[in-house]
């Protein structure tokens, strides 16, 4: 029983969300939090997971979708996910939401309405050009399931609104080449665009690749698994350790010119085991940067420095209600503090505006009620 639930290879926070997220979670600001302005200037968004600004100003949001009523494969979350078209990039530009790339693949469990959906999530932009990540969260060979209208799941794709066209394809990469060596999975999660290639976070592979010309895709670092207490309802001896997935997430590059990885773990997603990496900018053996993080999400650099690190919850995710997110800010010096918290419900991923102000997509498992939030 154990082997079967912490050795499978997936977006481990999927299958909590099918418990979890329509329960809300009702918390107050710890102590030592930092008081913040909160403006929610899109809502009405379906599963809002990664944003970024282009250069003239405008933010995009990759929308994960609410599925729909076609096909469906068996996810890593252990649930039936069903595919529709659901999926989208949108803009938002003057207080107004528009979808500027539509009709992206999504697929979500019927059980929960087209909630924690899988599709857009990465979004990375070098200069007017975008890229997105599209998820699968499961054995790649299942895709061929989903027809001809899925086949663009576990892909990176290229738009320029309202054109857009496939740059790779980690399902072959996966089947071939599976970089961890455990069972195989993929879900291409976050991305970083950079000059003549894109860094792109395996988060079902454990991985972070790299697609270069041509779309070809070659592995930069696996992040290692890591051990943690058993949760009680296991049944096993008091102090057994248990092996949870790495799950990488969130990427930027640092300040110093290398790659910067957070960590959500997989179960039992033990509180405060979650990592900052910093990865050698051409590839090498993931380094520990920070420690003592819970569930990461997403992760950016700010102009002095700070890294901002977005939290999914603050406890384990298999905590009923659910714990809110946490914006925490990294200062240069080391010094941790907690921007945002109780505004925070699933926050699904973090940019950093040309104003200096934070943006996070919140409520990020709703099919219906996502937002995004303006952090000043």
């Amino acid at each position: 029983m154990v082997a079967s639930i912490t050795g499978r290879k997936t977006l481990a926070v999927l299958a909590v969300f099918l418990m979890v997220a329509s329960v809300a979670a009702v918390q107050s600001t710890p102590a030592g939090a930092q008081a913040t302005d909160v403006e929610v200037i899109a809502s009405g968004l379906r599963n809002p997971r990664g944003m970024d600004f282009a250069p003239n100003g405008d933010l995009y949001v990759a929308e994960a979708g609410r599925g729909g009523n076609g096909a469906c494969i068996l996810t890593s979350a252990g649930a039936m996910e069903c595919l529709g078209k659901t999926g989208a990039i949108t803009r938002i530009r003057g207080g107004k939401d528009v979808t500027v790339v539509p009709s992206l693949p999504s697929i979500a469990a019927l059980e929960v309405e087209g909630g924690n959906a899988l599709g857009p999530h990465g979004i990375s932009f070098l200069g007017s050009t975008g890229y997105s990540t599209i998820g699968l969260a499961a054995d790649p060979a299942l895709r061929a399931d989903l027809g001809p209208r899925g086949q663009d799941m576990g892909k990176l794709m290229q738009f320029t609104p309202p054109r857009r066209r496939e740059i790779a394809d980690f399902v072959p990469f996966e089947q071939s080449v599976n970089p961890d060596g455990g069972l195989p999975d993929t879900n291409p999660f976050g991305v970083l665009a950079l000059p003549g290639r894109q860094i792109v976070t395996d988060a079902g592979g454990n991985s972070v690749l790299e697609v270069g010309a041509g779309g070809q895709i070659s592995t930069l670092a696996v992040v290692p698994d890591g051990m943690a207490p058993a949760p009680p309802f296991l049944g096993l001896p008091p102090g057994t350790q248990i092996p949870f997935q790495a799950v990488p997430t969130g990427v930027d590059i640092g300040p110093d010119g290398w790659l910067y990885v957070g960590q959500l773990t997989g179960f039992p997603f033990p509180v405060g085991g979650a990592s900052v990496y910093r990865i050698p900018p051409n590839g090498g053996t993931p380094e520990v940067f920070l420690t003592g993080f819970t569930n990461i999400i997403d992760i950016e650099f700010a102009a002095d420095g700070s890294l901002y690190v977005l939290q999914i919850s603050t406890d384990s995710l298999f905590i009923a209600p659910p714990s809110p997110g946490a914006l925490i800010r990294v200062a240069p010096d080391g010094t941790r503090t907690t921007v945002a918290m109780e505004e925070l419900s699933f926050p699904g991923g973090l940019a950093i505006g040309p104003d200096g102000n934070l943006y996070v997509s919140n409520n990020g498992t709703s099919p219906t009620n996502g937002e995004v939030l303006r952090i000043g």
